[in-house]
């Protein structure tokens, strides 16, 4: 099983960039994408900052699943947008694990 910290280990460089490109592309159309991004550089954030396995990320988590309808990839985005919901929604599962 994936723990957080591989899971952002993994996923955090990528993340970084690809939410920067889903405003770019997509912020007109989908301005929640602006809030997935500020949400995803908080997360970040805590993470690097704390020596803890698990920092204290559950409000963080608790709105990205509420502005994103449970991580639920709209139809008309690209698969870096679809990346971007899918990396976030498995380190997520690891952080709740």
């Amino acid at each position: 099983m994936t723990t957080f910290n591989e899971a952002a280990n993994k996923n955090f460089e990528k993340l970084d960039m690809f939410t920067v490109a889903i405003t770019r592309a997509h912020g007109k159309n989908h301005p929640e994408a602006f809030e997935v991004r500020d949400l995803f550089s908080i997360i970040n954030e805590k993470t690097q900052a704390t020596d803890s396995a698990k920092p204290d990320l559950d409000a963080e988590f608790t709105q990205l699943r509420k502005i994103t309808n449970n991580y639920t990839i709209p139809g008309d985005v690209c698969e870096t947008y679809a990346a971007v919901y899918n990396m976030l929604s498995e380190t997520e599962q690891t952080y709740q694990a």
